[in-house]
């Protein structure tokens, strides 16, 4: 199956969650179409994390995706679920400035609170859109692709080049090189090709031609 969009919309919860997600999708399409990464929270009230924006920026700017392209809410870390009617709003800016045709965000499956607050709100505010779930594997549970995308070994490694410009984040378990690749692999076997992004199916519109 062939499918497109003219305005992609890429949704996280927070820097590094869009990578994961979808990072060897978003270099296999940056340049033949247009595209927006909108992560609604920066991190930035944690100390700890204080470079993960800046990461977050050089790790896109692997991908293709020049800093115009990426957009920082203004929500707070682990309260989204407190600030559901705002971010049903700013979704709903989103759906009249950009007009996305396919948009990406968080699986079903995933427990974090954040993102599935996210993946509510995005079900809400883009009815009558294609909405895709990715996984960010560090909290996400049963997850299963049921839409596999195939992506080339150069995506792959721009994938794996991205998450390293995290360097918060190196001694994580989910930033490691072969585990990013395995699961790649795993649904490329999945497509019957030999690598894959995986996603599950919250809603598809489509038309027969």
């Amino acid at each position: 199956m062939n499918f497109f969009g003219k305005r992609v919309l890429f949704l996280g919860a927070h820097p590094d969650d869009i990578e994961i997600g979808c990072g060897a999708l978003i270099h296999n399409i940056v340049d033949k179409t247009e595209i927006m990464c909108v992560t609604l929270s920066d991190n930035q009230k944690n100390p700890q994390l204080k470079n993960v924006k800046d990461e977050h920026y050089a790790s896109m700017n692997v991908l293709g995706v020049t800093e115009e392209k990426i957009v920082f809410g203004r929500f707070v870390t682990r309260v989204f679920p407190d600030s559901r009617q705002d971010i049903l709003e700013y979704f709903l800016d989103l759906r009249r400035t950009f007009k996305p045709d396919l948009i990406f965000t968080h699986s079903k499956q995933d427990v974090h609170q954040d993102h599935l607050t996210m993946t509510d709100e995005s079900l809400r505010a883009f009815r009558g859109i294609t909405v895709l779930g990715f996984d960010v594997v560090r909290s996400s549970y049963g997850f299963f692709p049921h839409f596999l995308v195939e992506v080339t070994e150069d995506d792959v490694n721009k994938k794996i080049e991205a998450l390293a410009k995290y360097e918060t984040y190196r001694d994580r378990y989910y930033f490691n090189a072969e585990l990013t690749r395995s699961i790649m692999v795993r649904h490329g076997a999945l497509a019957e090709c030999p690598f894959a992004e995986g996603f599950d199916i919250l809603r598809i519109v489509g038309k027969f031609e």
